[in-house]
């Protein structure tokens, strides 16, 4: 069961009690966020979905989390369900999750994290005429296909021809000089394009909207940089030695399978960080901030950089099913690399 799914049958099961007379709330949540249990819980996924309906339902959270509990306890799929804190439900799922994870990832591919959520919708973006504000308005479009919106492009200016040649800018947004442009990011401080299109949208797109983007003399090196000071370099860094992984594992004749994976510290962030992907991105689209993708991307790298020295044998070591494990995990961290930075507009390259 995807985080998706989970969130999926959370709301189906208070749709259910609120059908039955359990619960009485005028307005149902249109989705219900599942997320990695915080300090004090436990379980694989946690919802505060509860604690949101106690005050229209007119009874206490844990009352309604218990009730709610009570419903999933009966859902295929699920293991447990405890009530922590002031009305948090942490779910379990059965068997093996962490494998079930990467299987899911690997199945979806660079469309993990994707939905129809916004299936149907078709907001409108206008952006001032400035190069990261239009830069801003591309990933956001990206990032709402995603989730299953058709957006419309509108600029208060034409697209400059660099833009579209050098960054990547589609050349169909239309000039509508009358709207007002509620994407207005602080301005690039200067021209991005020398930078070339990865990392001048990087640079652009990795802060908030609101922060001062470092570019200019003496930020050259910043950006272009092949070290770990670099955040872009560690993403794509990471992604390359993930297909680097799967290339060397082929040579010594086996592959990816996932499964049960041997609990460590090499893999305990990096696992709810591929789950709440998919949160991110309905975050990110939600509220027009591609710095929330970017920013984990970044996670998802630095909590993949301690499992890729125990993925391949050492020595004489035969691969075993923990080796095949532990590939097909960092298999899906650097699919999860690569589907992000594609919704950004940056290349994901295999070398590096």
């Amino acid at each position: 069961m995807t985080p998706v799914e989970l969130s999926r049958t959370v709301l189906h099961a208070v749709r259910r009690a609120v059908d039955a007379g359990e619960l009485a709330v005028a307005v149902l949540p249109e989705r219900v966020v599942v997320a990695p249990p915080g300090p004090g819980g436990c379980g694989d996924y946690a919802t505060n979905v509860a604690l949101q309906l106690a005050r229209p339902a007119g009874q206490p959270a844990p009352a309604v989390a218990e009730l709610l509990r009570t419903r999933l306890l009966r859902t295929d799929g699920i293991s447990d369900v405890v009530v922590t804190g002031p009305g948090f439900l942490n779910i379990s799922l059965d068997g093996d999750a962490d494998g079930r994870l990467v299987r899911d990832i690997l199945r979806a591919g660079l469309q993990y994290g994707h939905s129809d959520t916004l299936a149907g919708e078709a907001p409108e973006l206008h952006a001032a005429h400035d190069v990261r504000a239009v830069i801003l308005m591309d990933a956001v479009a990206r990032v709402l296909r995603s989730q299953g919106a058709r957006p419309r492009l509108t600029c208060a200016g034409p697209v400059e021809a660099a833009w579209m040649t050098h960054l990547g800018i589609p050349g169909d947004i239309t000039v509508d000089t009358g709207t007002d442009a509620p994407l207005r990011p602080v301005p690039a401080p200067a021209d991005p394009t020398p930078l070339g299109r990865d990392a001048a949208r990087w640079a652009l797109l990795h802060p908030a909207p609101h922060d001062r983007p470092h570019l200019g003399p003496g930020h050259e090196d910043e950006h272009l940089a092949q070290r770990e000071t670099n955040p872009l370099f560690r993403v794509r860094y990471a992604h390359a030695r993930t297909r680097a992984l799967l290339r060397n594992a082929a040579d010594l004749g086996f592959t990816p399978e996932p499964g049960p994976l041997t609990s460590g510290e090499d893999t305990q962030g990096l696992l709810p960080t591929l789950a709440d992907h998919p949160r991110v991105l309905a975050a990110t689209a939600a509220h027009r901030a591609p710095d929330r993708l970017a920013r984990h991307l970044v996670a998802v790298a630095d909590a993949l950089a301690p499992l890729l020295p125990s993925v391949l044998p050492l020595g004489d070591e035969k691969p075993s099913a923990a080796h095949r494990a532990r590939l097909a995990l960092a298999e899906a961290a650097g699919t999860v690399l690569a589907g992000g930075l594609t919704l950004l507009g940056i290349d994901a390259p295999e070398h590096l």
